[in-house]
């Protein structure tokens, strides 16, 4: 009898052990699973995304984004992108990040959050466009990358148009004025 009861604490305790060994083979596995969605990213990035292309005539920005949801992963990388065009050009972006970090001996713990409004305050960036996406899986998401371009002066159609516009627009409110003007004048 007594040594029944010598066996159980010691064939519990090599039970325990072996639970633990099995625990720490799934973080083990888990942590190394990361890793390679990580090392594949980077491998996977495209070359612009650590050099940008250099223009005369455009300014380049990058993004990326990560979403379970296919459009979602774009949307994010676009939207980073085009915040980082907007501030290149001189514009004001109301982006606000929030970061808080711990650290002990055994875990390191990341918290971080992003707001963007997607408003460029103070600059046009008309004519800014997607020159390229690409796409990768990690695990069950989608990471997209963005590549985005604001072509300068001439280049850039779009804003020529808009500013033709505006021309046009503010040369009519003038003209406007000035036969008002007239107007009033001629029936005193």
């Amino acid at each position: 009898m007594k040594k029944h009861l010598l066996v159980v604490p010691v064939v519990a305790l090599l039970a325990a052990c072996g639970t633990t060994e099995k625990f720490e083979k799934r973080a083990e596995y888990e942590n190394k699973r990361q890793e390679k969605y990580v090392e594949r990213t980077i491998d996977k990035a495209p070359k612009w995304m650590t050099e940008l292309p250099e223009s005369k005539s455009a300014v380049y920005a990058n993004g990326t984004g990560i979403s379970r949801d296919f459009s979602m992963a774009d949307e994010k990388a676009k939207l980073i992108a085009l915040s980082k065009i907007c501030m290149a050009a001189g514009g004001e972006v109301d982006k606000q990040s929030k970061m808080f970090m711990s650290d002990t001996d055994d875990v390191s713990v990341e918290r971080s959050e992003m707001a963007i409004r997607a408003m460029c305050r103070g600059t046009d960036i008309s004519g800014a466009e997607i020159v390229e996406i690409k796409r990768i899986s990690e695990g069950s998401r989608y990471r997209s990358y963005a590549l985005v371009a604001l072509p300068l002066g001439e280049a850039n159609a779009l804003a020529t148009r808009n500013d033709q516009r505006r021309a046009a627009a503010g040369s009519k409110a003038r003209a406007d004025r000035a036969f008002n003007e007239i107007d009033t004048n001629n029936r005193r």
